[in-house]
């Protein structure tokens, strides 16, 4: 039974991974299911498998008592002195861990009121490890996007660009540049939300920074790389987007971390508070690279058409437009057309504009042609195609007047509204703390006028979320462990024994998170689930041989039982826990590419397993010895049953049923 409880607890406490939602979702539902299904896997082995093999290899192995001579050949000589010599060291150590097990046992409610008040002290750690959504990984990218002055023609952001180029390559070594790649102005001209990007105008530009494997640290670049363009560009914007693609998937397609979104129908009232929210989220300790991602005085001409003069022309509002339109941005919008190329079989695309050269100047664009695209009418009524060059035409200035001013360069929407985005990026701090500060901030604004809403999106939302179903879950997780072994155990006290060991787990992945200055995140958690469910495998073995050594000798008292049950379960114990221990060394060390990003999950494992085994050693045995002073439950009612049995049944078949069950 202890076998078949251990597997199933360690599968149940993997079930808060249903309730995981977005990324989080896709990245631990795989490593849930390959641990459940190994585990069920392992277990149909121990019972088929193992047994066999053993019967096959081990039937020549046996002990030799301790005084017994050496045997013959060199290798089996040497290891059956090592296995005396591992033998000697370990009942050593069995030795001297009885002895304190029995001083604790001894002084059992000095060790529950030290293990509480352990416990107790150790909550605090809560508010000072800090919370991450997903470990930082140093992938080697960077991603900076550079808005130059408002209003810059591409020729200038170019020039900007080539220097800021310059400045990049005198902070970073040359030999550990791979690749520096610029997209100046707008990468398409149809539709941006085809291309991941922030560039909206010929102002804006986007730098990906690619480094070689042995590189420096990429945090420390872009420390420097920020002083540069604040000394050297002012003026300009610039701020560093997510450059790998799990930063890109975790902030679900937002430029920043950390996003602050102002609705107002107002767009410049809405701009004076995200200017208000952007200075004060600058000066957030950890907080870097405050923007408002919007543009909303990008230098424009505003054309006023003179309706009457228009009509008397025959022209509408809709004509003006639509030859503004194709003169300045091509027929290629409004009316595509395509040459099919009869040698090779391609289609090109055929446009018709007005050449840049032509439209320099305020009178150049005020000379464009208006026409109303409709032809003139011959005298039987029907169009003619000779005719329609010769359509009336009239220049823009014979009826409109243009004016200097500002538009804004984008419009950006969620929920219908209009939303002005106020981004930044997180440094030297956890989110949690940042995105608590920042919502201070927020709360500080006052009372909002009618109509406006601020609200904090980005990675801490999602955390958050992440966070309530992981919780959730493990507390459902423990609940369904309890019932379970309520169940198998027939009893309510033993599984709560059990359980003991895993507020130890907790504190151990507290204090492992503090001293490696981990952040709790869904990594970390993760790592906890693991953590639980093997120390409650651990416990169970040892309350259950505890069980099972009080009913084959009924004169034991709980105390020599928790003893023994200690001694005896020290071996396996210590073997389970050490085995996951070592095997997630490396993890927890890091190594490898990106090797931090699955870092926490190993240290939450080992610093969790270390004090779990502490608890089941040493403070399980003590739980048991003061609660359980009855025998077991179960025993009692097979005891019971079996008795009402044999009083239903005749003399002679009582005497050969209670002989058999002796045998």
């Amino acid at each position: 039974m202890p076998a078949i409880v251990a597997t199933l607890s360690i599968c149940i406490v993997f079930f808060p991974v249903v309730l995981l939602v977005g990324p989080a979702r896709f990245l631990f539902t795989p490593l849930a299911i390959s641990v459940v299904l190994a585990m069920l896997a392992s277990y149909l082995l121990s019972r088929t498998l193992v047994p066999a093999l053993a019967r096959l290899l081990m039937h020549s192995e046996h002990h030799d008592a301790p005084g017994s001579a050496l045997p013959e050949g060199g290798w089996k000589r040497v290891a059956v002195r090592f296995n005396r010599w591992r033998d000697e060291k370990f009942e050593r150590f069995q030795n001297g861990y009885s002895a304190v097990l029995r001083a604790a046992l001894a002084h059992r409610r000095f060790t529950i009121a030290t293990a509480a008040a352990i416990g107790v002290a150790s909550l605090g750690l809560v508010f000072v490890v800090g919370t991450d959504f997903f470990p930082s990984v140093d992938a080697g990218l960077m991603k900076l996007h550079f808005r130059a002055p408002t209003g810059s023609r591409i020729e200038r952001t170019e020039a900007q660009v080539a220097g800021v180029e310059a400045g990049i390559r005198g902070i970073i070594p040359a030999n550990e540049i791979e690749t520096i790649n610029a997209m100046i102005g707008v990468p398409i001209s149809y539709n941006l939300a085809f291309v991941q990007t922030d560039n909206v105008s010929p102002m804006d530009a986007e730098i990906l920074i690619a480094l070689k494997p042995d590189h420096a640290p990429t945090a420390g670049y872009m420390r420097r790389i920020r002083k540069m363009l604040a000394q050297g560009f002012p003026g300009a914007t610039a701020y560093f987007q997510p450059a790998d693609i799990v930063s890109q998937v975790l902030n679900f397609g937002l430029s920043s971390p950390i996003d602050v979104q102002v609705e107002f129908a107002d767009l410049q009232k809405g701009y004076e508070f995200a200017r208000r929210l952007r200075d004060g989220i600058a000066e957030i300790p950890g907080t870097a690279d405050a923007h408002i991602v919007q543009v909303i005085d990008y230098p424009a001409l505003r054309v006023d058409v003179d309706r009457l003069r228009a009509a008397q022309a025959g022209l509408a509002q809709r004509d003006v437009a639509n030859n503004l339109l194709v003169s300045l941005s091509s027929s290629g919008l409004v009316a595509p057309s395509y040459f099919l190329n009869p040698h090779n079989n391609v289609n090109y695309t055929v446009v018709v504009k007005t050449p840049l050269p032509q439209l320099a100047s305020v009178d150049q664009v005020m000379a464009t042609p208006i026409t109303n695209g409709a032809p003139v009418a011959s005298v039987s009524g029907t169009p003619s195609p000779a005719a329609v060059p010769e359509a009336p035409t009239q220049m823009l200035s014979g009826i409109a007047d243009l004016r200097p001013g500002g538009s804004p360069e984008q419009i950006n929407h969620y929920t219908v509204q209009r939303v002005i985005d106020v981004g930044a990026n997180v440094e030297g701090r956890d989110l949690g703390a940042v995105a608590t500060d920042i919502q201070k901030r927020i709360d500080g604004l006052g009372k909002l006028p009618p109509g406006m809403r601020i609200t904090l999106r980005g990675q801490n939302q999602v955390m958050n979320q992440s966070f309530r179903m992981l919780g959730l879950g493990l507390i459902l997780a423990a609940l369904l462990v309890y019932c379970l072994m309520v169940i198998l155990f027939q009893s309510w006290l033993d599984p709560f024994i059990i359980m003991v060991a895993v507020p130890g787990a907790l504190v151990g992945i507290l204090w492992m998170l503090v001293f490696t200055h981990t952040t709790i995140n869904v990594e970390s958690l993760m790592g906890s689930i693991m953590a639980v469910g093997i120390a409650v495998s651990n416990s169970i073995l040892l309350v259950s041989f505890a069980n099972d050594i009080r009913i084959e000798r009924e004169e034991l008292t709980p105390l020599e039982a928790a003893l023994e049950a200690g001694r005896t379960r020290l071996r396996p114990v210590i073997m389970t826990a050490l085995a996951m221990i070592i095997g997630m060394i490396p993890m927890a060390l890091g190594l490898g590419e990106a090797g931090e990003q699955n870092a926490p999950l190993g240290r939450a494992v080992i610093g969790g397993l270390g004090f779990a085994t502490i608890a089941t050693l040493f403070v399980v045995p003590v739980v048991y010895a003061t609660l359980r002073v009855k025998l077991p439950s179960k025993h009692v009612m097979e005891q019971k049953f079996l008795a009402e049995e044999r009083e239903g049944m005749p003399e002679g078949i009582d005497a050969a049923a209670h002989s058999g069950s002796r045998a």
